[in-house]
């Protein structure tokens, strides 16, 4: 089945979700855990980041993505994507953040499935809601220089709801052609978080843009071509008999 715009059969279920209603022994058995289990992986999670996401294989389908961001160390993050900041917000797919010393080293053909993120600080569309700017700017800075790779696992701009098909590669915002944000997309998001990507796009003047960004990363700027998942059938491997 290929990562497309077409949605893979018939959806199961009514809503943005599929599935019943939660009982109340679920709901008894999910606070009981909350008060007897540390959750560490999750609490690690420090930032929320609200931005925008292109599909590899279609830049012309745009979504809004929250990121809830866990620095693993200063080189690497790795992001849980929602599809809001709501309590019901869907887990739609994972990022992974490197610095551009990591990047450097990756094989040119992986390299080729990241994005730089560059434009998407310095033009005001990488937003921490409610988080002064000034308190950020050090962060930014180094935002600036880095990579992410972002596997999209619920096509819920599509309708899905649940998640179907193939993830897809997801690309960031550029300043050229189909890589600029559609303005409704973007006015939608400065509303609800009554912020001004021009404004802040000023107060970002002086953060230092790469002096070279590798050109392996948004391939599609190059190339003109983006990447989709293909699922097919394939002989499996089988350890040996057991004695």
């Amino acid at each position: 089945m290929a990562s497309s715009d077409q949605t893979p059969g018939v959806m199961p279920g009514e809503g943005a979700t599929a599935g019943k209603p939660m009982t109340v022994g679920s709901q008894i058995l999910d606070k009981g855990a909350q008060m007897l289990q540390s959750m560490k992986p999750v609490k690690q999670m420090k930032q929320h980041v609200c931005t925008f996401a292109m599909y590899s294989h279609d830049m012309t389908r745009q979504i809004e993505t929250h990121h809830y961001v866990t620095r693993l160390n200063q080189d690497f993050l790795q992001c849980a994507v929602y599809d809001s900041d709501d309590s019901s917000a869907r887990l739609i797919g994972v990022e992974y953040i490197i610095s551009d010393r990591i990047f450097e080293n990756l094989p040119h053909d992986e390299q080729k499935l990241w994005h730089s993120h560059a434009y998407e600080i310095k033009s005001g569309l990488w937003l921490n809601p409610r988080v002064p700017e000034m308190l950020q700017k050090t962060e930014l800075q180094n935002l600036a220089k880095t990579y992410g790779k972002f596997w999209c696992t619920w096509q819920v701009d599509r309708g899905d709801v649940l998640p179907l098909g193939a993830p897809a590669l997801m690309m960031s915002p550029q300043e050229v052609n189909l890589g600029m944000v559609k303005p409704e997309l973007l006015h939608k998001r400065n509303s609800k978080y009554n912020v001004s990507s021009e404004d802040l796009k000023k107060s970002r003047v002086d953060i230092n843009e790469p002096e070279k960004i590798n050109p392996a990363a948004d391939y599609w700027k190059q190339a003109g071509k983006g990447f989709a998942i293909d699922i097919e059938p394939t002989e499996m491997k089988r350890h040996a008999p057991f004695p």
